[in-house]
C-alpha cells in the first residue's frame, strides 16, 4: 500500500492570493495589526507558523496571540470563504484532475491531505474544485503549527483506517517547496516534489527529492514512480 499525503497550495491548486487576502484581514480585524504579511513568505508553512512569525514581528507576545487565536481562526474561514466564493479563480494544477480521481480509485493506494493549511482552510479551497472527497485523511497546521510532525498524524489517522501498521517507506509526501521535502525525511518518508509552486526544478533539486517533476501531468509515469520506484537516496 502507499499513503499518498498532497500538499494543497503550489501542489494541488493555486488560489491567486486568496489565503494572503484573507488571513490579512482576519490580523487586522482580530489583533489590530498584520505586521509584514505583505512580503512575508507563505510558502510551505503551517498557518500557525505564519500567525505567530507575523504577529511577532508586530510586537505581541505568545500569551496575546493565543488568546485571539480561535476568534482569528473563525474570521479568517469567513474571509477565505468570500475570497474563494464559487472557485472560479481556484485552478487546478497540471494532472491534479486526473491524477486524484485515479489514485483514489486504485486499492493500493490511500489519498491524503499533508498540508499547512487549517482543516477548514483546506477543505474551502477544494471544496469547488470537486476534489475534497477524495482525501479520505488529512494532517494539517491545525493538527500541529510543525510541519515535520504531521506525517506521524496522517499515519496515526492511517491506520485506524486501514487497521494496520503504516511503514514510513510506505508514506509518499508530494509537495512543492523544500519544506515538504524536509517534512518527508524527518519521518523516512518517499519526498516527490514539483515545481508548480514557487520553487523551480534547480532549487527543488539541491534538497535532493526522492523523485522530482516540473508537473503532474505525465499521469502514468507520476504514477509509475509512486509504485513502482523506490527511493532514490
Amino acid at each position: 500500500m502507499r499513503l499518498v499525503l498532497f500538499d494543497v497550495d503550489g501542489t494541488l491548486v493555486a488560489a491567486r492570493g486568496a489565503g494572503r487576502r484573507a488571513m490579512i484581514r482576519a490580523l487586522r480585524a482580530i489583533y489590530g495589526v498584520t505586521g509584514p504579511a505583505e512580503t512575508y513568505g507563505f510558502s510551505g508553512k503551517t498557518d500557525p507558523t505564519i500567525v505567530a512569525d507575523l504577529l511577532g514581528a508586530a510586537g505581541l507576545d505568545s500569551d496575546e496571540i493565543a488568546a485571539q487565536l480561535p476568534a482569528f481562526y473563525d474570521r479568517y474561514l469567513v474571509e477565505l470563504g468570500a475570497e474563494i466564493g464559487d472557485g472560479e479563480h481556484v485552478t487546478l494544477m497540471p494532472g491534479i484532475g486526473e491524477l486524484i480521481p485515479r489514485l483514489s480509485a486504485d486499492p493500493g493506494a490511500l489519498v491524503g491531505l499533508l498540508t499547512g493549511n487549517i482543516e477548514g482552510g483546506a477543505r474551502i479551497k477544494l471544496e469547488p474544485t470537486g476534489l475534497w472527497p477524495y482525501f479520505r485523511l488529512g494532517a494539517y497546521g491545525s493538527d500541529d503549527p510543525n510541519r515535520s510532525r504531521l506525517p506521524a498524524v496522517a499515519v496515526r489517522r492511517a491506520e485506524a483506517l486501514v487497521e494496520r501498521p503504516v511503514k514510513p517507506v510506505e508514506v509518499v509526501v508530494i509537495g512543492d517547496t523544500p519544506l515538504d521535502i524536509g517534512c518527508a525525511r524527518a519521518f523516512g518518508a518517499v519526498a516527490l516534489a514539483v515545481a508548480t509552486g514557487q520553487h523551480s526544478l534547480a532549487e527543488l533539486a539541491a534538497f535532493a527529492p526522492d523523485f522530482l517533476f516540473a508537473d503532474l501531468s505525465d499521469v502514468p509515469r507520476v504514477l509509475a514512480a509512486l509504485f513502482d520506484g523506490g527511493p532514490r537516496r
